[in-house]
């Protein structure tokens, strides 16, 4: 949609800058996966070509009849059957495994349903499945940024009070010149995002650890089965928990079934974050594009300004504002023009509420363009409302603008 003067807007603009941007990196990826595998790939096939005409030639079994078997043989793996001991695949606990790789989106492709009445099961169960869980991993997001900015806002007082802006006996309703500043303090996206990147990094290396002593992994192996599986790509070269019988089984898999969803959890948190980050630079690369050479732009942009926003020099100039110049602002919204910070208690407690009516709104407010009610300071930063709770966290804790 081409707005007034020709110019593309501003979420077209972002969505095609994106787009580029993930093509290049596809390209890149697969030139650095071609380059690192496939020579390893055809020094495979030509030991495989060898095995296979050694066998034929030894055992005086022709290659058409050879390949057959094998065909048969990759049918029966497809079915869960193994050369080795496994546990079943379809008893209770096998089955439980599964249905928590469907409705996870993991999918891991070792077991797989082969009945006409199995497929057609899972394609009803999956889209309720995954529906429900991308709901639980949306409100645990919102619970583990409510934690952290508990707890960051308990160090932000303590650090008030120990450099004496704050006094030591103060409490809740009595005034002070910082409490303004303290009630309206969010913290900072890229603190959320170092927390949960150094929270998922070390629950990686621990279930790392128990993977290798358990399964007999190497220590990669088992951190590169964790960021496959925590972040639900999947691909099925290493599953846990596949062998016919552990030592300590009850609690290897009670483990496991923890840490596959505490790390799904926390990677899916960590990549909402990114994402935000990434839309935060996004956001600068447009607006250098496009205002570079308009001085209008570039005065209307410097009202704007937020904490949080990438841009070079904001981490020098962001210790100039004071106190007194946070405190200024009325209402939420507009400290928010300043601080850019991420969700207050009270936005969070909100964002817990979110209802089927807000949904409908939304969705109808979406589907016939941004609301009316959407903040000017949003629009211009180029954040729409979105819809869902997931929304909730990107227009309150992902606001962000071009300059600081």
């Amino acid at each position: 949609m081409m707005p007034r003067g020709g110019r593309w807007a501003p979420d077209n603009g972002r969505f095609l800058l994106l787009a580029a941007l993930i093509a290049a990196y596809l390209s890149a990826g697969a030139t650095v996966f071609s380059a690192l595998e496939s020579p390893s790939e055809a020094a495979a096939q030509l030991r495989w070509n060898r095995t296979l005409h050694n066998f034929s030639r030894i055992f005086n079994i022709s290659l058409p009849e050879l390949r057959a078997f094998l065909r048969s043989y990759e049918a029966a793996m497809a079915a869960g059957i193994r050369v080795d001991a496994l546990r079943p695949r379809w008893d209770f606990p096998g089955a439980f495994y599964f249905v928590g790789t469907v409705v996870s989106t993991i999918g891991f492709g070792m077991t797989t349903p082969v009945t006409v009445a199995g497929k057609v099961f899972l394609m009803v169960y999956g889209l309720f499945g995954c529906a429900g869980t991308i709901l639980f991993f949306n409100l645990f997001l919102e619970r583990i940024i409510s934690l952290l900015a508990f707890i960051m806002k308990a160090c932000y007082e303590r650090q008030l009070r120990r450099s004496g802006l704050l006094p030591p006996n103060l409490r809740r309703g009595q005034l002070c010149p910082a409490v303004g500043s303290l009630a309206g303090w969010k913290p900072s996206v890229y603190h959320v995002m170092l927390i949960l990147g150094m929270f998922a990094v070390t629950l990686s290396c621990c279930a790392s650890a128990m993977y290798t002593a358990v399964e007999g992994w190497n220590y990669v192996d088992s951190l590169y089965y964790c960021f496959v599986t925590f972040s639900t790509i999947g691909f099925g070269d290493l599953v846990s928990s596949q062998n016919a019988a552990y030592q300590h089984q009850g609690l290897y898999r009670f483990g496991n079934f923890v840490f596959i969803l505490m790390g799904v959890c926390c990677i899916y948190s960590l990549f909402n974050v990114i994402s935000i980050v990434i839309k935060q630079v996004l956001n600068w690369v447009l607006k250098k594009l496009e205002c570079s050479c308009c001085p209008k732009c570039r005065k209307s942009g410097s009202r704007l300004s937020r904490r949080n926003a990438i841009t070079p020099g904001a981490r020098l100039r962001r210790h100039n504002v004071t106190v007194d110049a946070e405190g200024q602002y009325d209402s939420d919204t507009e400290g928010r023009r300043l601080s850019g910070e991420m969700i207050s208690m009270r936005e969070l407690t909100a964002s817990s509420k979110v209802s089927l009516a807000l949904l409908q709104k939304q969705l109808s407010e979406t589907a016939n363009g941004y609301p009316r009610n959407v903040c000017i300071n949003t629009r211009q930063n180029g954040f729409s409302a979105g819809v869902g709770a997931l929304a909730i966290m990107n227009n309150r804790l992902a606001e962000t603008s071009d300059s600081r």
